[in-house]
């Protein structure tokens, strides 16, 4: 057997068992986490019809789904890169309620091309979406959620960062070149590309002067509360500025205790979110490991519109930025058939401890556990000793 066949495909890898363990571990904690919330779990198909599990994504999305044809239908499937969509789907089409619905998630995901040159293509996303409540108190409830997600998983000194695509959005439709810059506009402010900024102006089609001084100030505004006032102070009046950052202060106002930082030129998602949207920093993570936001008009294309806001991670990239899983405890037990040793241990194991009988002519030889106890017959009876 040629040594290739040994090889997977760039940018996907297996999970060893101490690392498959604290995914594991991390899913059904989570998953019990949003369930005190009372947030309901779905679990859609990896695989869709492409225009069902693209409706209302954008290009990002698009660039990132994987495609197939159907072999039933001959129509083209995508394997899905983001479950939220699926999850509104669900929420707008399936469930079909009229009042507030909080669902949550777990399953793999897929990614044509890696997001940077450490990313993996495969990922296990988990998230909670409310849906229903246009109010920034979802907003918050949303926040709270994702904070003490990442507390439970054990990530120190998180920062969470806030952006609101409104304020972007007012500056260009202010601006009759605004529509045609926007993709252009976007990019560069990705890049904080501050001397690209300054060369969209100057020229016939282009955008105006005080569009592109709105624009590069946008491109600073980072840091704290203050670059709220300093926003007001020197973006232009158009609608839907002032209103936007009003949302932002209401947050922050009920964030005090919170390690909040503003970005109002965070553009990640700027097509598809509606509101006030997020991303969580920490230190053992080289880019953000969790982002979120409204995104209120995503299930229009599904034939009803509905209040949306939520968050998502990848499992897989949460748990590798965590000290590394510490071997567990297991009680060693011999081989056998004998009634009473094997009712000793599965009364073990139904008490939760972890039994591994010792096969004929082996020696214990486990790296992901530590048998510190011993199951052994003493005057008639089997005991669990200390080793």
């Amino acid at each position: 057997m040629s040594m290739g066949n040994w090889l997977l495909p760039e940018s996907l890898a297996d999970i060893l068992p101490a690392e498959a363990r604290r995914i594991e571990e991390l899913r059904r904690a989570l998953l019990d986490l949003y369930r005190t919330y009372g947030f309901e779990l779905v679990a859609p198909p990896l695989v869709e019809y492409i225009d069902s599990l693209l409706s209302g994504t954008g290009t990002d999305s698009n660039l990132r789904t994987c495609k197939l044809v159907d072999q039933l239908s001959g129509r083209t499937l995508g394997v899905r890169a983001d479950m939220t969509p699926q999850v509104t789907r669900i929420d707008a089409h399936l469930l079909n309620r009229a009042g507030v619905t909080r669902l949550c998630y777990c399953g793999p995901v897929l990614h044509a091309r890696p997001a940077d040159l450490v990313s993996s293509r495969e990922l296990l996303q988990i998230g909670a979406e409310i849906y229903g409540h246009a109010g920034f108190e979802a907003d918050i409830e949303i926040i709270r959620l994702l904070l003490e997600t990442v507390e439970l998983a054990g990530v120190r000194s998180p920062r969470l960062v806030l952006c609101h695509p409104g304020v972007l959005d007012a500056v260009l439709q202010a601006d009759p070149a605004g529509a045609a810059f926007e993709e252009q506009v976007v990019g560069l402010l990705r890049e904080k590309n501050v001397p690209g900024l300054k060369e969209l102006t100057g020229r016939p089609g282009g955008l105006r002067g005080d569009t592109v001084s709105a624009l590069l100030h946008l491109a600073s505004c980072y840091g704290s509360r203050e670059v709220l006032d300093r926003a007001r102070a020197t973006l232009p009046a158009v609608p839907g500025v002032a209103e936007a950052l009003d949302v932002l202060a209401k947050v922050l106002d009920v964030l005090p205790d919170v390690d909040v930082a503003l970005d109002l030129a965070d553009v990640s998602g700027y097509a598809y979110h509606s509101g006030v949207s997020f991303a969580l920093y920490a230190a053992g993570w080289h880019d953000a490991l969790l982002r979120g936001g409204r995104y209120d008009d995503v299930s229009r294309a599904f034939g009803r519109a509905r209040p949306a806001t939520g968050f998502s991670l990848d499992l897989r990239k949460l748990a590798a930025g965590l000290t590394p899983a510490s071997a567990g405890r297991a009680v060693r037990a011999p081989w056998g058939q004998e009634p009473a040793l094997l009712a000793a241990v599965r009364t073990l194991r139904r008490a939760g401890e972890v039994v591994i009988q010792t096969l004929p002519g082996h020696v214990t030889d486990q790296e992901e556990f530590i048998c510190d106890r011993e199951l052994v017959l003493k005057d008639g009876a089997w005991i669990v000793t200390t080793l």
